[in-house]
């Protein structure tokens, strides 16, 4: 079999899997790794003999180092300073020396003992970040501490990449190379702190003068690759050379075109060197040393969640909080396998052992994380009281409000609505989960609580009962269906407001029962369109009249209007209009329902019903009409009195 070939298979097998984790909201990359599980028994020898499939593979390895250092912030690590390097690094160390102790207790060597304890110490910044974004969980408190444990992760693995080399050679060797190591390290920090960052900086200002993103990626391709070959030449590994030039460019002003740039053919490189790990399992060796692995596996999670727990515990952390913590930082991660690579002299037991056991915590991380709040509920007592101490804040600042709005989520978006709502009088209850945000604004007199609005609790807490629209003001779509999976089982009553970023979404939020979409890009278009033909001259009356068609086509609640004496008939000819029928005794339609006069084909819809004072938008076609509704109509002027005939008289 070719090497062409090989790839096409490994990429058709990829897509699958991605396709089905994908599925089922889990993260790809462990996709990448059962494909390579899967197929490695079958395909071992042809990825042994495709050795540009390895090197492919490699490419993937040091995109993942440039994206590492591209998302490099002196802010962000002083920001959390007290999190990456007090938990972050007691984690890495703690865990280290742990490994070590074992390795020495078992007749291992201190060296392998060391490289070990790095590897294991990982976790994998891919699975859970994305794990803690469809959460949305990212500004709690377990979240912060997952995500500053990940950051000094990231960081140790720059220092690993310049040890672990030199730990296979003997003493003397050794010492030479790790002192080498080291002035070659601080040979690049002074590169990076002092030279590199204003000639990466002139360099790309003269490349994006060209106004080619062809040049622009080409030009980003060369810097990546041409530091990764300079390492390597100089006798470091190419993953340092890359995350050197991610964090050249991290410092310009175009960090964020970069990253988008890479972001497509930098997962596919990772996938493929994520099924090249998977490949590597030996089956027949694995089979002689199952129990091994399960010793290593219990082991690695048991001690990692162990570490993780206490030292969030004694820093400050709350028992429920530390057990998150510990659960969701317990399984390895793919820097364990960056870091396996670059280990050298560790026998091939020992390697697949190692392996084996970091693929099958990775496998077994999302299902840990599923199960970690039933855990914290079963073994935390003060949880329960905790949590109910947030309802209950949570129900007193909503006590005293009657129809009011329930915004979830109090960011920028929240708070300018929020703005609006005061204007016009109209009470509203903000949930939010940043607790920095939630303190800061409620001192400032906002009416906003901590609480996670994607929980039937929290929502019940704030009034859901009593309030007169829900506003999901988060950027989350998974976590909208959430909020209105309880609102159509609590109050399937209540109209919701969904922002969301695009109009990808939309029929899914609609289908989860929204009562209107409003997807940023389209608002985004409507008010650049309105400033561009302003300035070019189009008269300002067209301008709107423009943007309220579009709108009416888009969104269901903004389409026709009542008419009444004052509006105009230029005004109105070309809009739908809207026309409430009310249905008396003795009306043809009482009885029916709306898909036997077909309305459709005189080009006429029902809008709405209202019945004893509640108002159905767009109702089901089988929906039977009952006296005393009021049926709302939706079509052009001749079509409304159409069907307002066959309404009541056939």
């Amino acid at each position: 079999m070719s090497a062409s070939t090989l790839i096409l298979m490994l990429l058709g097998a990829s897509v699958l899997a991605v396709l089905l984790f994908r599925r089922f909201n889990l993260p790809p990359v462990l996709g990448y790794l059962l494909v390579g599980s899967l197929i490695g028994p079958y395909f071992h020898h042809l990825m042994e003999e495709g050795t540009w499939v390895h090197g492919l593979a490699e490419f993937g390895v040091v995109f993942l180092m440039f994206s590492i250092g591209l998302e490099f912030s002196l802010a962000k690590l002083y920001a959390m300073k007290r999190i990456v390097f007090g938990l972050g690094s007691l984690q890495v160390g703690l865990s280290m020396a742990v490994v070590m102790f074992v390795c020495l207790l078992s007749g291992l060597s201190w060296q392998l003992g060391l490289a070990l304890g790095g590897l294991f110490a990982m976790s994998s910044t891919a699975v859970l970040s994305k794990l803690l974004t469809e959460r949305g969980q990212l500004d709690s408190a377990h979240g912060r501490e997952i995500i500053g444990v990940l950051l000094f992760q990231d960081l140790a693995v720059v220092p690993l990449l310049l040890i672990l080399p030199a730990l296979s050679k003997p003493p003397e060797i050794m010492l030479t190379m790790l002192g080498l190591a080291l002035l070659k390290a601080v040979l690049v920090l002074f590169v990076i702190l002092f030279v590199g960052q204003s000639l990466m900086r002139q360099w790309f200002r003269f490349v994006a003068r060209t106004k080619s993103s062809e040049i622009f990626v080409l030009n980003v391709l060369m810097i990546t690759l041409g530091l990764a070959q300079l390492t390597e030449l100089a006798g470091l590994s190419r993953a340092l050379g890359a995350f050197v030039a991610g964090m050249l460019i991290s410092e310009t002003e175009f960090r964020l075109q970069v990253e988008e740039d890479i972001k497509s053919f930098r997962d596919v490189l990772m996938g493929l060197f994520f099924v090249t790990v998977g490949v590597k399992l030996d089956a027949e060796l694995l089979q002689a040393h199952w129990w091994m692995i399960l010793l290593v596996l219990a082991g690695l999670l048991l001690a990692k969640a162990v570490i993780v727990g206490i030292v969030s515990w004694r820093l400050g952390g709350t028992p429920g909080n530390a057990i998150r913590s510990a659960l969701w930082l317990a399984a390895g991660g793919e820097f364990g396998f960056v870091l396996l690579g670059e280990a050298g002299g560790m026998p091939k037991a020992v390697q697949q052992v190692v392996l084996t056991a970091l693929v099958l915590s990775m496998l077994l991380a999302p299902f840990i994380i599923h199960y970690s709040e039933r855990i914290v509920m079963r073994f935390v007592a003060s949880e329960w009281l905790l949590r109910s101490m947030q309802l209950t804040q949570i129900a007193a600042k909503s006590m005293s409000t009657q129809k009011h709005a329930i915004i979830c989520g109090f960011g920028r978006t929240g708070q300018y609505l929020a703005r609006f709502l005061v204007e016009s009088k109209v009470a509203y209850v903000a949930l939010d989960l940043d607790p920095e945000r939630v303190q800061e604004a409620a001192a400032g007199g906002e009416n906003v609580v901590y609480g996670d609005s994607t929980r039937r609790e929290t929502l019940t807490a704030a009034g859901l009962s009593r309030a007169s629209i829900l506003i999901i003001t988060m950027k989350d779509t998974p976590a909208a269906e959430k909020i209105l999976r309880h609102v159509q089982e609590l109050r399937p009553d209540l109209p919701v407001v969904v922002r969301t970023h695009d109009e990808r979404d939309m029929d899914r939020l609609f289908s989860a029962g929204a009562a209107e979409v409003v997807p940023e890009s389209l608002e985004a278009s409507l008010m650049l369109a309105s400033h561009a033909l302003v300035l070019v001259g189009i008269p300002i009356n067209r301008v709107l009249r423009s943007i309220r068609d579009t709108r009416g086509k888009r969104y269901r609640l903004l389409r026709g209007f009542f008419r009444g004496l004052s509006d105009s008939e230029e005004e109105g000819s070309s809009q739908p209009r809207l026309h409430s029928v009310w249905l008396e005794a003795g009306s043809l339609a009482i009885g029916c329902t709306l898909e036997e006069f077909n309305l459709d084909e005189i080009g006429c819809e029902v809008s709405a019903i209202r019945r004893r004072g509640v108002k159905a938008v767009e109702p089901a076609a089988d929906m039977r009409l009952e006296e005393g509704d009021v049926v709302v109509l939706l079509g052009q002027a001749e079509a409304v009195a159409v069907a307002e005939e066959r309404l009541l008289r056939g």
